[in-house]
Parts: structure tokens; C-alpha cells; sequence
């Protein structure tokens, strides 16, 4: 393995090394595959199409960390037409998932006009083509049953909303989240084009969600969400306990939008393992190049005590099992983490980890070893 480049840090870099020494407490915390069968559309007034279909656009609409967080904002015309118990439910789960709640909402009422459709499958059944609920999901595609218990590794996209221990697909709430969850897989927030169009695979259905959603924003426009916007990065890296991690957030956050590729170590792509050596070597420091590797590199840390840097493991892919898993991603703040994660699920992005399946414990590189010697080279 070749070892990179070091990097002065000064004071402040003994300071960083002589808390991660410490155990980390003085860190500063802050707040399968491409789904080929697709919800039906049940209803939906039609809207004036663009003359170039969206799903060819790229994916970014926000402009500033201040601007996204003021189109939170529902328009005169979204608070007449979405009933008052939907619309809390989208502005809800958009906030929780990271996804614009006016998409959700302009996908409830392209399907269901808000669950108000008389049509089958709506409030029960299903339509022609197998789709049910508010949100319009396959059956095979929620999990294989309408109504299913949450437990860990369920297929599909049953969510429990409501916190009753069910994923109900007649239920708005769990019918909203289960939708958010899909489009956050497949692109969302930030190519929302691709992430809709896997949603329900007609560049026509992409342009008439995308104006609906238009339509019930204040400002008229789709925004991204404040943590998930570029120019909202500052708040991950100011809050790191040192110049070495803020280092390794600023590499990995700076690939955001970039794809996935199988062994990519950059500088165009990288694969899940690939990204989080490079924002490593970015500090000056060497640490295992693949997942199977970087697992038993790092000192194991308790869930709920993981801190930016902080590396989140996954049992995921072949070959791969609870001390074995094949997958990673990089804590960024509690509950989100930056990850690339397989060449169908959109670009590397900043998503939650707390949702997902299969989880098999956190480590911290940083109280290696090896890193601290490296560490305490680079400050003498």
C-alpha cells in the first residue's frame, strides 16, 4: 500500500491527536437493486408537458443553504388542494427522509389525488395492474403483503409512519415514507428526474410531477433540502472536533453528485470503500483500501456513540455476512452518513443509516494503531 503524503497540522493537530487519544468524547456530535416494477398511476389532471422531457436534466435545483430551507413553504394553491392531515404527513416525512415533501405530494396527487380517488386499489384492492394505496406501490414491491410487520430485512418498501409496529400500504403515513424511502434510493433529493422516472418509468409522468411540485412551492420552485444541499456542508465540517476529521469530511462531502464505479478510488468515481480511503489519504493518512479491509481496521464503537468520521458497516452483496459485511459508509453527523453505494442507486450522496437494514456496527479508524503513529509522526 502506498503511503500518502503528509500534512502539517501544527498545534491544532496535537490537539486533534491528543483528543482522539482521549477516546473521541470531546468530539463535537451535530444533529434491490433498481426496482424494476413500478407504481401505476391511478389519477392525475393532466399538465402541460415541456418540450424536452426532464428525465434528461441534471439533477440539482437548490441554489444556497438559506434559499433551500425558505421553499419548505407550501403555496396558496397546495394548502386549498392537499388535505391538512396529508400535507402534514409529506412536509413530515420529506423533513425525516430528505426528500422535497412537494414531490411527495405532487406524486399523492398524480396517483391518488391525495387518497381521494374513488378508483380501485385506492382504499382497497388493487387496480388493474396489482398497484394499491394512497401512494400506489405493487403489492411484490411493498413486501408481498398489503398489510406486513416490520422487522428487519423486509424486501420492499413497507414503512411503519404511525409508529404502529406495521407497514400498511392503505396508510397515508406509512404509504408517504415507504415513497420517500424509494425516491432517496433511486436519486433523491438531488436528481430528482432519475429518482421519480424509477418511480414510475415515463419521461411524460417525470414532467407532470415535477410541475405539480412546482405548483404547491411558495416560491415556484423545486429547492433541495437544507442538509441536502452542497452549500449546507459547512455545518458537518465546522462542527468536526479537529482539522483531521474536518480534512476527511471536506474530501468526501466535495464527491457528492459524482457516480459509482467498482473499485473507484477517484477522481470521477468511486465505489463505497473507495471514497472513504481517498477522504482519509486527503488528512495525510493510510487506512485499509476495501470494505472487507476497513471493517476490523478500526476500534469497534457502540451504536449512538458514532461521531463524524466514524466509519457505519452494512451486511450487503454476495459474500458478505455479520463479520463479514460489504458495505460502508461514512458518519457525517447522527443518523447521516455520506456513502456511494452501487452504480443503480443514484450518486454518492448524503442519506440517513438509522432506516436501514442490516447494519452491523461502526468503527473509528482514527483510534487505530497505525493511525495514531501516523498521527503523531506528522506533529513532530
Amino acid at each position: 500500500m502506498t503511503t500518502p503524503p503528509r500534512t502539517g497540522m501544527g498545534m491544532r493537530g496535537l490537539r486533534s491527536l491528543r483528543m482522539i487519544r482521549a477516546g473521541g468524547r470531546s468530539w463535537r456530535g451535530i444533529a434491490v437493486a433498481l426496482v424494476l416494477i413500478v407504481p401505476m398511476t391511478l389519477f392525475g389532471s393532466i399538465i402541460l408537458m415541456t418540450p424536452s422531457p426532464s428525465i434528461f436534466i441534471g439533477g440539482s435545483f437548490g441554489e444556497d443553504c438559506a434559499s433551500a430551507a425558505s421553499l419548505a413553504d407550501a403555496s396558496q394553491a397546495a394548502a386549498s388542494d392537499i388535505p391538512a392531515d396529508y400535507l402534514r404527513i409529506y412536509k413530515k416525512v420529506g423533513q425525516e427522509i430528505g426528500v422535497q415533501w412537494n414531490v411527495l405530494a405532487a406524486i399523492g396527487k398524480r396517483e391518488t389525488d391525495h387518497g381521494r380517488s374513488q378508483l380501485p386499489g385506492v382504499g382497497s384492492g388493487t387496480n388493474y395492474a396489482g398497484a394499491a394505496g394512497p401512494m400506489q406501490f405493487l403489492i411484490s414491491t411493498w413486501g408481498g403483503k398489503a398489510k406486513i410487520k416490520i422487522t428487519p430485512g423486509i424486501n420492499g418498501y413497507a414503512s411503519d409512519g404511525d409508529g404502529d409496529g406495521y407497514g400498511d400500504v392503505y396508510n397515508p403515513a406509512d404509504a408517504v415514507l415507504g415513497a420517500a424511502k424509494m425516491l432517496k434510493r433511486n436519486g433523491a433529493p438531488d436528481d430528482l428526474p432519475r429518482a421519480i422516472f424509477v418511480y414510475n418509468r415515463a419521461t411524460w409522468y417525470v414532467d407532470q410531477v415535477l410541475e405539480i411540485a412546482r405548483r404547491y412551492a411558495a416560491s415556484g420552485e423545486i429547492g433541495v433540502p437544507a442538509d441536502a444541499d452542497p452549500a449546507c456542508d459547512g455545518g458537518y465540517v465546522d462542527s468536526a472536533s479537529s482539522e483531521v476529521v474536518q480534512k476527511i469530511l471536506e474530501y468526501a462531502l466535495a464527491q457528492r453528485g459524482k457516480p459509482y464505479r467498482w473499485g473507484g478510488t477517484g477522481p470521477d468515481a468511486f465505489d463505497c470503500s473507495g471514497i472513504i480511503y481517498m477522504a482519509y489519504r486527503n488528512a495525510g493518512l493510510s487506512i485499509p483500501r476495501t470494505t472487507f479491509g476497513q471493517w476490523p481496521f478500526g476500534v469497534k464503537v457502540r451504536a449512538g456513540d458514532e461521531e463524524p468520521g466514524d466509519l457505519v458497516f452494512f451486511n450487503s452483496g454476495p459474500g458478505t455476512r455479520a463479520n463479514r459485511p460489504g458495505h460502508v459508509g461514512m458518519v457525517v453527523s447522527k443518523g447521516k452518513m455520506i456513502e456511494a453505494r452501487c452504480t443503480l442507486c443514484g450518486p454518492i450522496k448524503v442519506t440517513g443509516y438509522t432506516d436501514r437494514p442490516n447494519i452491523v456496527g461502526f468503527t473509528r479508524p482514527l483510534q487505530n494503531a497505525d493511525v495514531l503513529e501516523q498521527l503523531r509522526r506528522a506533529v513532530t
